[in-house]
């Protein structure tokens, strides 16, 4: 959570006073209008209250801001006087409460030129963050927003500010808004919008929303640990079947992220099931290369695993040239996209997608998206990446694919 600027705050209430106290002597105004000057009955205790702010006496000050307070001739902007120099006594004093109220005041009472107002609105939206009165912050840094003179800072006060007040809807629509309007100007959102975009997500336990936000932080800020809460999260989802699990596991191998022992096997698994036994030999000599199996049993159980995917990818291998034949014979294309998907798991990737896409140029493929999908994959590890990424947005029908399909062209345009 961000810190207040407590030298930017000072700064202006400090200056703030020294402005004020201008015009002080009677005879001498601060302002050329009329009614922007000290009352000859409160000039000589402002004066007073002035010089002891200045010798840094604050008690004295306040004693004389008080006075003047309580004397029923004060003008308006004898008020307007009194809360520039209580702003600065109050601050010194670490009174932010007090200061804050001061400074408000000021903001309110009409005194001040449009150039005055944006450094105050700020200065009461910081100060109200720091003393937790999250309310205050937001209308004031909202006012900064709509006005226009908001900075970055000022944002993400305010998103913080609906989320430590534990608005975790406000926070979300705020935060989108930001999100939305940063793209649209063609600017890249800030780290810190997406940061809250995606806590606001999880507060609320909303697995499509925190998807949703994962998908934008990964797009703007591709970190691996923002891959791999991404991908757990759609590896978690209860509409996953063994295929889009199957995909799901290919990319968080692609982007480093496949971690835990189980998911290596069963990856593996899955792979000699769904015809790429190559890819299964491929994954589990990978997990033995980086020690992820630990213990002595998981050990034992991945190298049965990689034993009988070794078998299956041989016999496969044999029978390459006879499924090449029947492929070119067959008037649809489902054996060309297997042919395709077995060159895929042995790392043949220009001739993967070469049956892969013979395959749906025929037509008549069991599950088109899929195809599209490893056409796509095949293409972007043969370092064909322009094709790749139009063979992933080529890919429609299947919600889940679709989702994969978006995250592989992400992953593609940042390789």
């Amino acid at each position: 959570m961000m810190k207040v600027r407590s030298s930017l705050v000072a700064a202006l209430i400090v200056s703030a006073a020294v402005v004020g106290a201008a015009g002080l002597v009677p005879g001498k105004p601060a302002f050329a209008a009329e009614e922007k000057k000290v009352s000859k009955e409160l000039a000589k205790t402002l004066k007073a209250a002035q010089d002891a702010l200045n010798a840094k006496k604050y008690s004295e000050a306040l004693a004389k801001l008080k006075e003047a307070e309580g004397n029923p001739k004060k003008t308006p902007y004898d008020e307007h006087v009194i809360n520039m120099l209580a702003g600065a006594a109050y601050y010194a004093t670490k009174d932010e409460p007090n200061a804050v109220k001061a400074i408000e005041a000021q903001i309110n009472d009409g005194f001040l030129s449009e150039s005055e107002i944006p450094p105050r609105v700020k200065a009461v939206a910081q100060l109200n963050y720091r003393l937790k009165n999250y309310d205050k912050a937001i209308e004031f840094g909202t006012r900064a927003i709509k006005a226009g003179y908001a900075d970055d800072e000022m944002y993400t006060l305010v998103g913080q500010a609906y989320y430590l007040k534990g608005d975790w809807k406000g926070t979300l629509k705020f935060e989108e808004a930001v999100v939305d309007s940063q793209v649209k100007k063609g600017q890249t959102p800030k780290n810190e919008a997406l940061q809250l975009l995606l806590s606001a997500c999880v507060k609320l336990e909303d697995a499509d929303c925190t998807t949703r936000a994962l998908e934008k932080l990964v797009a703007y800020y591709p970190k691996t640990e923002y891959w791999q809460e991404l991908l757990y999260t759609l590896f978690q989802q209860p509409s996953q079947n063994d295929k889009t699990l199957l995909q799901t596991f290919r990319l968080m191998s692609e982007v480093d992220v496949l971690k835990r022992p189980d998911d290596y096997t069963e990856m593996a698994s899955l792979a000699i099931e769904q015809g790429s036994p190559g890819e299964a030999q491929h994954i589990l000599e990978k997990a033995f290369e980086k020690n992820v199996f630990a213990d002595q049993r998981s050990q034992d159980k991945n190298k049965r695993l990689l034993a009988s995917a070794k078998k299956a990818a041989a016999a496969d291998l044999a029978s390459l040239p006879r499924v090449e034949k029947d492929a070119e014979a067959a008037k649809t294309g489902d054996k060309d996209v297997a042919l395709g998907l077995a060159y895929l798991g042995y790392q043949q990737y220009d001739k993967a997608a070469e049956a892969l896409s013979k395959g749906l140029s025929k037509g008549g493929v069991r599950s088109e998206p899929e195809a599209r999908l490893l056409l796509g994959i095949a293409q972007l590890k043969a370092g064909h990446k322009d094709e790749a990424v139009k063979a992933f947005h080529s890919v429609k029908g299947d919600a889940a694919l679709e989702r994969l399909a978006n995250l592989w062209s992400l992953h593609a345009k940042q390789a």
